[in-house]
């Protein structure tokens, strides 16, 4: 957390984290007893760098700290980012890190944050909590409570007064509030509007432009959302959201007779319809390297805690940062019941207990949510500390699945009093395909064990080879996973490990994609848009008149290269210094039609050892002539000595024409 002298922060993001975990008032955190170490990574503006996130890593180890959590992330990146190697290499001396899988669910697959996706870190998903707690107006006749969230942009809602009610459609409407409303047609009342056709903004502005003294939106969907009215000219009036299920109930109300609502300075709890399903927002794995990731979810939407006094005090927030403190305080406890517990075994007992839930984009189907969002599923505190039986590894990472099937193998240890005997079954989880737009199918892999059960004395353990095929009928480029389920004597379920894995050739997916508008472009920046150059072009390298190339990842790649070659002959300009850009890992677009804009200067990367006569610049320059750039990816998991394995483009002839 960003902390100024007092524990204070800037924007309450640290103090509502630090809160979840280890509060001791009002809000009760999940581990109220432990002794919290704030480190400053953030200012009050801006976002962090990997360098100071790891000085912080260092400072937690050196004070003696036996959890950390990071709720942050470099979103779209893979488990050799600087921040997760460190954290690594805390967890192997003896410090469990705790970290946000990340808040890009709506970008879809592959999207998993840094620290996060770390090999040895707890990467964390988010569940919608199932309740959230709010201020409140009531409604007429019978002073029901509504809970509301005020929202961004709008002035505060008042906590007294009252004002009739007045909808602007029906809960069938599409565009409520989108077209300018009746002069006075609202004056003086609190309009319904529903959420859908056009921005919260223009429904706010319209309805405000026909006298609204409110706005009151209700969700198209289930659940409960956070809208920003920010714009020019300002709202003026107070604007609030409220779900769908309520939105429905006053409309239904003023559909037959008058009601009018009353602010009140009064807060409550209210049921969530998306609680106990993975948050919208959560990402989605797996990691670039196939490693199953996330590894386990906690509540993180909506949830309420300490804020800055000035701000509040409390408030709801919802983010992976709110659902990785949770499993950080879940650590604590654990390791308070259980001194002495390895950090690289606390990962593999909490996935042992945890508990998957169903699918949230279609949680009637009774289908279970994939496996590379929620990992093993929900922490269980109780259960962890509970459980006799150990199951490792705790999860199953498959990796490439070209054809036919993935052994693995599991270790069952009984830390019970009395021999037990488990028993083996599968719970299929559904299988995705695509990246940017994620497609969900039912096609459950076939599982099969060495053995259907297996006796273990106390204090000993046995093993049982376990086979996965994934489904024929699912096509290729998807992932796919599951739950290994381990039953006791008794029948009761003991420990659960998830599996994930990649059906088909990995490298068959396509990173340098040209999108719609053709990429990989050449380009010079005229003022601040980039104009494709599809022929030969002269730079003169001078006030901003340097090549652009502007490149869309649609798949992390290992490497990324921008190789200088002559015009003449498309040989390099030297034989092993011939790049400007030499990149290991990196992460794929945010979206299907962004891109990655690289400037080159004249110059390529050169040795930074002192070669004998004192020359050890890191960059030469490009004599002026006439050059070609190739721009070479390596394909995720790719062998850098296969030529299947790269991608490339060739640039038009580039003239580097200095004065």
């Amino acid at each position: 957390p960003g902390t100024r002298p007092g524990g204070d922060d800037c924007n309450g993001h640290g103090t509502h984290v630090a809160g979840i975990t280890g509060a001791n008032g009002t809000v009760k955190g999940v581990a109220p007893e432990v002794t919290l170490g704030a480190y400053r990574v953030f200012g009050c503006e801006g976002s962090s760098s990997a360098d100071v996130i790891i000085a912080a890593l260092e400072k937690a180890y050196k004070d003696g700290m036996d959890v950390v959590n990071m709720s942050l992330g470099a979103a779209f990146q893979w488990p050799q980012y600087p921040t997760a190697v460190v954290s690594n290499r805390l967890v192997k001396k003896g410090v469990v890190v705790v970290a946000s899988a990340g808040n890009s669910g709506a970008n879809g697959a592959y999207s998993l944050g840094a620290p996060g996706v770390g090999e040895d870190v707890i990467g964390v998903a988010s569940y919608d909590n199932v309740a959230v707690f709010l201020n409140f107006f009531t409604i007429s006749p019978d002073n029901q409570a509504i809970g509301y969230g005020p929202a961004t942009g709008a002035p505060t809602p008042p906590t007294s007064g009252s004002l009739p009610m007045a909808r602007t459609g029906t809960p069938a409407a599409t565009s409520d509030a989108c077209n300018p409303l009746p002069a006075g047609s609202l004056a003086g009342q609190a309009a319904l509007i529903r959420r859908g056709g056009c921005t919260f903004y223009q429904k706010a502005f319209n309805a405000q432009q026909a006298g609204a003294a409110a706005v009151v939106l209700y969700n198209n969907a289930p659940g409960r959302f956070s809208p920003t009215v920010a714009g020019t000219p300002a709202i003026t009036i107070p604007v609030v959201a409220i779900s769908d299920t309520e939105g429905v109930l006053i409309n239904n109300r003023l559909a037959t007779g008058p009601v009018t609502l009353t602010w009140t300075n009064q807060s409550g709890s209210f049921p969530n319809p998306t609680g106990n399903l993975i948050s919208s927002f959560s990402s989605i794995g797996l990691s670039p390297d196939l490693t199953l990731k996330p590894d386990l979810g906690a509540p993180g939407g909506l949830i309420y805690s300490t804020y800055p006094l000035e701000k509040g005090a409390f408030a709801t927030l919802s983010g992976t940062s709110m659902s990785s403190p949770h499993v950080a305080g879940v650590v604590a406890l654990y390791l308070q019941a259980k001194p002495g517990t390895p950090a690289s075994e606390m990962r593999t007992i909490l996935q042992n207990t945890s508990d998957p839930k169903r699918l949230s984009v279609a949680p009637t189907t009774g289908l279970l949510d994939i496996v590379h969002r929620q990992g093993a599923g929900m922490v269980q505190i109780v259960d962890a500390i509970n459980s006799t039986t150990r199951v490792t590894p705790g999860k199953l990472s498959l990796g490439e699945v070209e054809s036919g099937s993935v052994t693995r193998t599991l270790t069952i240890r009984n830390l019970g009093n009395d021999s037990e005997t488990y028993t083996f079954s599968h719970v299929a989880a559904p299988a995705t395909t695509g990246t940017f737009t994620v497609s969900y199918f039912n096609a459950p892999s076939l599982v099969s064990f060495s053995s259907p059960s297996v006796t273990v004395a106390p204090g000993s353990s046995a093993s049982v080879n376990v086979t996965i095929t994934p489904n024929t009928g699912l096509a290729n480029l998807a992932q796919f996973g599951g739950y290994v389920v381990v039953r006791n004597s008794e029948g009761a379920t003991v420990a659960r490990v998830p599996y994930a894995g990649f059906k088909g050739d990995y490298q068959g997916i396509q990173a340098l994609a040209p999108t719609t508008f053709g990429f990989p472009w050449l380009a010079r920046l005229v003022g601040t848009n980039y104009v494709r150059q599809t022929g030969a072009s002269t730079f003169t390298l001078q006030g901003g008149d340097i090549p652009y190339f502007l490149v869309h990842l649609d798949h992390p790649v290992a490497k990324l290269q921008f190789e200088v070659l002559n015009a003449s002959n498309n040989r390099p300009v030297h034989p092993v210094f011939n790049k400007f850009v030499d990149l290991e890992y990196v992460g794929r677009n945010s979206t299907a039609t962004g891109f990655f804009a690289f400037a080159w200067d004249g110059t390529r990367i050169h040795s930074n050892m002192d070669n004998g006569n004192g020359d050890n610049s890191l960059f030469k320059t490009v004599p002026n002539g006439s050059y070609v750039v190739r721009i070479r990816a390596l394909k995720a998991l790719g062998n850098e000595n296969n030529p299947a394995h790269w991608e490339s483009w060739t640039s038009p002839v580039i003239t580097l024409a200095r004065p």
